[in-house]
C-alpha cells in the first residue's frame, strides 16, 4: 500500500491520487508494497527502491548508503504482535531531496501515533528529515512504555519466584513462571536490537543531515533522541541481568523442588525397609516356624514393623532430613 503525504508546514494532508506531485509533497510511505507501487515511487523520485530481500540483508554496506544523490538506511524495529509477544521487522529510510521514503513490511503503531502527533502538532513535518527524527522519536516513546510494562510484569514475576507460600497457584507455578520468565528476556533482547539498530541509524541521519545543511533543530533533536536511547540502554541491560537472576532463580528452585522429592522417596525407602525385612521373615512360609503358632504373633509382628518403621523416622526429623 502506498500512501503520500503533502506538507502545509504545521500538518500533513493525504496527497489526492489525482493530483501532480509538488515541492509540497514530502512523504511516501510503502507498506507491503507492490511492484507496480514500488515502480511508480522510483518513477516519481528516480531512485530505487529496495526489495524485501536485500532489506534483509545485515551488512553494513547493504543498509546504509547513497545511490543517485538518496541517503538510504534501514534499521531493525521491535513491534507488538499481542500482549505476550514482539515482533522484528526492518524499517527503511531514503531521504531523497526534501522528501522521505519509508519501506515496511510491518503494520507498526508507530505511524499512527506519528500520524497523531503531527495533527497535536506535537512534531513538525516540513521536511523528509524532520518526519524521519518524528518518527524514530515516536518509536522511542513507545520502546519505553514497551519496557515499562516488561518491568512491571518482571516485578510480578520476581514476586511469584520468592513468594513464601508453601501452596503455589495456578499463576505462580514455577513452570509458569520459568516460560514467563524467558518470554519477557526474548522480548527485552528484541528491543535491545533495535535499539541498536536505531542509534546505528541516527549516528547515519546526523551525518547526512550535516551533508545536506539541514536545519540546527534537526540536529537538537537527533541528540535528544541519542540521550534518549542510551538511557533505554542502560535500562534493558539492568531490565536483562534481572531477568537472567530470576531465570537462575527460578531453574535452582525447581531443582531445590525435584531434590526434595527425590530426597522424600529415598527417606521412605529407608523408612518401609525394617517392616519389609520382618514382613518377608514372616512371609517364608517355613514348616517349623516357633512364632506361627503364637496366639499374640500377628500383632506381635504388626507391632515390630510399626516400630521400626518409626525409629528411622524420629532419627531423620532429628537430623532435619524431613
Amino acid at each position: 500500500m502506498l500512501t503520500i503525504y503533502d506538507t502545509n508546514g504545521e500538518s500533513l494532508i493525504r496527497h489526492n491520487e489525482t493530483a501532480p506531485i509538488t515541492p509540497d509533497t514530502v512523504w511516501y510511505d510503502l507498506l507491503n508494497p507492490t511492484k507496480e507501487e514500488d515502480n511508480h515511487v522510483e518513477g516519481l523520485l528516480k531512485i530505487s527502491v529496495p526489495t524485501r530481500a536485500e532489506l534483509r540483508e545485515i551488512e553494513a554496506s547493504s543498509r546504509f548508503y547513497q545511490e543517485n544523490g538518496a541517503s538510504y538506511m534501514t534499521g531493525f524495529i521491535a513491534h507488538n504482535i499481542d500482549e505476550q509477544t514482539l515482533g522484528s521487522s526492518t524499517l527503511t529510510f531514503i531521504l531523497t531531496g526534501n522528501a522521505l521514503v519509508t519501506v515496511r513490511y510491518a503494520d507498526s503503531k508507530v505511524f499512527p501515533t506519528f500520524l497523531s502527533r503531527v495533527e497535536r502538532r506535537d512534531a513538525t513535518c516540513k521536511t523528509g528529515a524532520g518526519i524521519m527524527v518524528g518518527l524514530i522519536e515516536t518509536l522511542v516513546e513507545q520502546q519505553a512504555d514497551l519496557i515499562v510494562q516488561i518491568q512491571d510484569r518482571v516485578e510480578k514475576i520476581a514476586k511469584g519466584v520468592f513468594s513464601l507460600d508453601k501452596r503455589r497457584s495456578r499463576d505462580t507455578k514455577l513452570d509458569v513462571l520459568l516460560k514467563g520468565t524467558g518470554t519477557h528476556g526474548d522480548m527485552v533482547a528484541r528491543l535491545s536490537e533495535s535499539a541498536t539498530s536505531i542509534e546505528r541509524v541516527l549516528h547515519v541521519l546526523r551525518n547526512t543531515a550535516q551533508e545536506r545543511n539541514c536545519d540546527g533543530k534537526i540536529f537538537q533533536r537527533i541528540d535528544t533522541v541519542d540521550r534518549d536511547l542510551k538511557s533505554l540502554t542502560e535500562h534493558m541491560r539492568f531490565l536483562s541481568d534481572r531477568i537472567g537472576f530470576l531465570l537462575n532463580a527460578t531453574l535452582g528452585l525447581i531443582s531445590n523442588e525435584q531434590n526434595q522429592i527425590i530426597k522424600l522417596f529415598s527417606v521412605m525407602a529407608v523408612m518401609l525397609m525394617p517392616p519389609t525385612l520382618v514382613a518377608s521373615i514372616y512371609g517364608m512360609n517355613f514348616r517349623h516356624m516357633p512364632e506361627l503358632d503364637w496366639l499374640e504373633g500377628y500383632p506381635w509382628a504388626l507391632g515390630l514393623m510399626v516400630v521400626s518403621a518409626v525409629i528411622p523416622f524420629i532419627y531423620f526429623r532429628r537430623k532435619g532430613w524431613l
